[in-house]
C-alpha cells in the first residue's frame, strides 16, 4: 500500500535521486552509490533510488511502520524478534 510519504519520496526521487536515497538509507554506502550512478547517468540514479524506495515499502508491509532497521544493501531486519508466544502465566502469580 502506497502512503503519502512514499509519494513524496517518489517525487523527490524524480527531481534529485541522491536526496531520496539519503532519506531512505541515511549516510550509507547506498547514498554514495546513488551519487555515483547519478553522475554517470541520470537514469541509473533514478533506477537505484526507486529500487531503494521499493525495498523500504516492502519492509513496511512485512514488519509494520517503524518496526525495522536498514542494515545496508537494500536489506532490512525487524527491530523486535519474538521467539513464539509468551509462556502461560507469564507475569502473573500463578493459577
Amino acid at each position: 500500500m502506497v502512503r503519502s510519504s512514499d509519494v513524496i519520496l517518489i517525487l523527490v526521487a524524480i527531481l534529485f535521486p541522491p536526496a531520496a536515497a539519503g532519506i531512505v538509507t541515511g549516510c550509507s554506502c547506498d547514498l554514495l552509490i546513488n551519487i555515483l550512478l547519478t553522475i554517470l547517468g541520470y537514469i541509473p540514479g533514478h533506477i537505484h533510488a526507486f529500487w531503494l524506495i521499493y525495498k523500504k515499502m516492502q519492509a513496511e508491509e512485512r514488519y509494520g511502520n517503524g518496526g525495522f532497521i536498514y542494515i545496508g544493501n537494500g536489506q532490512y531486519q525487524p527491530l523486535y524478534v519474538s521467539d513464539g508466544p509468551a509462556p502461560q502465566y507469564y507475569g502473573a502469580t500463578g493459577p
